[in-house]
């Protein structure tokens, strides 16, 4: 089964789960509050770039300021046949990046400071197409109807739990009872969050599949290959994040052990 299916097939899981619980529930007031739940998540899903950049304090990165990195966007905006986002620049050295944005129309992809300065471009490269494969595949649309249904559903819940605290309605009123609406309480949000977090990382192995078709296999060997050598790096090695790591000679290392091992034996 691809990873395609295995998400709609969870959403649907979702809208089931809502459909069941208001089917039985019922009432106009449960429906207005799923109502606002799926309006909140439409005005996020519609500013979720303008959100996301004011919250990371990103810039747009003026043109020709980063050639090699506006290089490599426009490249993979080709290879992934998507119109090219808008670029920005967040100050933060985390190595991190993310896209944004309703539809690849209206996309944006920042990067932080750190990504440039502890990843080679190659590297870099590997992750923009991570980002550039959730554009391709519309992830913010797929995770915007998810966080609908799974908003509707703990707003529902919520209803349920202040109309048990002060006494909304009677027991016998209720077509769930009371150990029901209880346990609408309690396990209908977290059915809804585990469901959530499901399709959303079944959407990042797509996006690891998709970036991967992106880059191409030639690309992958070369994003794999250590960072050249440098000054102050002596045997050219590097760490994960750009620190870095001095090999120790075998012959010190050999004279290290030896010298422990007669401090041992004495």
């Amino acid at each position: 089964m691809s990873t395609r299916i295995r998400t709609w097939l969870l959403i649907a899981g979702l809208t089931g789960l809502l459909v069941a619980i208001g089917g039985v529930i019922g009432g106009g007031a449960l429906y207005i509050f799923a109502a606002l739940a799926v309006l909140m998540n439409l005005v996020g899903y519609w500013f979720s770039d303008k959100l996301a950049l004011t919250a990371s304090r990103a810039q747009p990165v003026e043109p020709g300021s980063l050639p090699q990195l506006e290089q490599a966007v426009q490249d993979l905006a080709a290879r992934a046949g998507v119109p090219v986002p808008r670029l920005y620049l967040i100050p933060s050295e985390q190595p991190n990046a993310f896209a944004t944005g309703r539809n690849p129309r209206h996309a944006a992809v920042a990067v932080t400071q750190g990504l440039l300065a502890h990843l080679p471009m190659e590297q870099v490269k590997g992750v923009l197409a991570h980002e550039f494969a959730h554009i391709k595949n519309r992830d913010i649309l797929v995770g915007s109807i998810a966080a609908m249904v799974a908003g509707a559903i703990s707003a529902i819940a919520n209803i349920l739990q202040f109309s048990l605290l002060f006494g909304g309605g009677d027991d016998e009123d209720s077509p769930l009872g009371l150990v029901g609406t209880i346990a609408t309480i309690v396990f209908a949000p977290l059915a809804a969050m585990l469901l959530q977090l499901a399709v959303s990382r079944q959407r990042e192995y797509l996006a690891d599949a998709t970036g991967a078709r992106l880059l191409g296999r030639a690309a992958r060997g070369r994003a794999r290959e250590p960072r050249a050598r440098r000054p102050g790096d002596p045997d050219g090695r590097q760490s994960r994040h750009g620190v870095p790591v001095r090999r120790e000679p075998v012959g010190a290392r050999r004279n290290r052990v030896a010298l422990h091992d007669a401090s041992a034996d004495g």
